[in-house]
């Protein structure tokens, strides 16, 4: 397979030639070949997507009013005219919220209510973080107002951009320490007529299980049952307590008593895996109940870690509901392919069953060169 192109060098002249066509339209005066010169120094090979992404925001500052409360008004009529030239707001725009973050520190109003013309256009889930930090009762108060927006990015981001451990963004740790201020803006949201906003809403409350269980718990149990949409929202959110098999969460999901669930007939294609491979298992599930039986079923890989012990990672095989008195053979395929964000150690690994959260006998296999 080819290799992929790095994101980084989406900042191309042809890039560049889109935006700076539109940003002239918003500044005639624009100098495009300074622009282009100070874009293009002698570092910009070397720069990662990140920084390349904070240089052009700084070369943004160098072009635009140098008064913030100006400027950010010409970004904020650049956006229709990206628009108006099907200019598509993705990753590599994310240098707009970039400069408000950069720039707009002392300009609190202005900063946010930008954001309401930026982010329909490209995320500010990142950039509005630092402004939580600093502006906490200000921003949170904004961003409630923003649960009820018509838009739906702006719905959106009232949630993603105070997710207590929003991936490859600044922690929250006041939200980590104490998450009550998010709640009321999840509620407005959680049954939320698009799933992009739901699916947001879940994310945030799966990041405040991690720290505060019982908090997600009690959400939980009070907007179960609402609505359909409610509970997708609840399930997806509850992800990492299912998988836990945390009793509240498995019975208010409906799913059955393990009494009544056993596992049978293990087994695997081999005893030892070469890397690359697939390690093929099949077992029996059995409903021994006189009603139907809602079963969550999951695998189990406990790899071998260079110290010995085993790290547990749980992979989903399906939820469905199970006959009475039934037995059904499942089949499954794990692949022990490289991949950069697993270092396999060669030995002695497990693979178990899990059935309701409980998990049945496990089986060794060797992983090997």
């Amino acid at each position: 397979m080819a290799n992929m192109e790095p994101l980084k060098n989406a900042y191309n002249q042809k890039f560049f030639n889109a935006f700076l066509n539109a940003l002239e339209e918003v500044k005639p005066q624009l100098d495009k070949a300074k622009f282009l010169a100070a874009i293009f120094i002698s570092d910009w090979e070397q720069m990662e997507l990140k920084d390349r992404m904070h240089h052009i925001a700084k070369t943004l500052y160098h072009h635009l009013n140098p008064d913030f409360r100006i400027a950010i008004n010409e970004i904020k009529s650049l956006i229709p005219v990206l628009q108006k030239h099907q200019i598509p707001g993705g990753f590599e725009y994310l240098f707009l919220p970039d400069y408000v973050e950069m720039f707009g520190q002392n300009y609190l109003v202005e900063s946010i209510t930008s954001f309401e013309t930026i982010t329909p256009y490209v995320s500010c889930e990142f950039a509005v973080r630092p402004f939580i930090i600093s502006h906490p009762k200000y921003v949170m108060a904004k961003m409630l107002e923003w649960s009820f927006h018509p838009n739906l990015h702006i719905r959106r981001l009232a949630s993603e951009g105070c997710r207590p451990r929003l991936p490859w963004a600044m922690a929250l740790p006041k939200f980590k320490k104490n998450p009550s201020v998010i709640l009321p803006i999840l509620e407005n949201l959680l049954n939320d007529e698009m799933v992009y906003v739901r699916k947001s809403v879940a994310n945030n409350l799966n990041d405040i299980s991690k720290d505060h269980p019982e908090t997600v718990i009690a959400f939980t149990l009070k907007h179960i049952g609402e609505t359909h949409k409610t509970d997708w929202t609840l399930k997806h959110a509850n992800r990492n307590l299912l998988k836990q098999a945390e009793p509240r969460i498995m019975e208010a999901f409906g799913f059955g008593n393990t009494a009544q669930i056993d596992v049978q007939n293990v087994k695997i294609n081999s005893n030892n895996i070469r890397l690359g491979d697939y390690l093929h298992f099949s077992f029996d599930i059995i409903n021994n109940s006189k009603t139907e039986t809602l079963i969550r079923l999951e695998y189990a890989v406990y790899y071998l870690k260079q110290n010995g012990n085993l790290s547990k990672k749980v992979f989903q095989i399906s939820q469905k509901n199970y006959s009475p008195y039934s037995i059904n053979k499942i089949r499954r395929k794990q692949h022990f392919k490289p991949i950069t964000t697993r270092k396999y150690h060669f030995g002695i690994h497990r693979i178990t069953i899990i059935a309701n959260g409980k998990e049945f006998d496990y089986i060794e296999f060797n992983l090997h060169e």
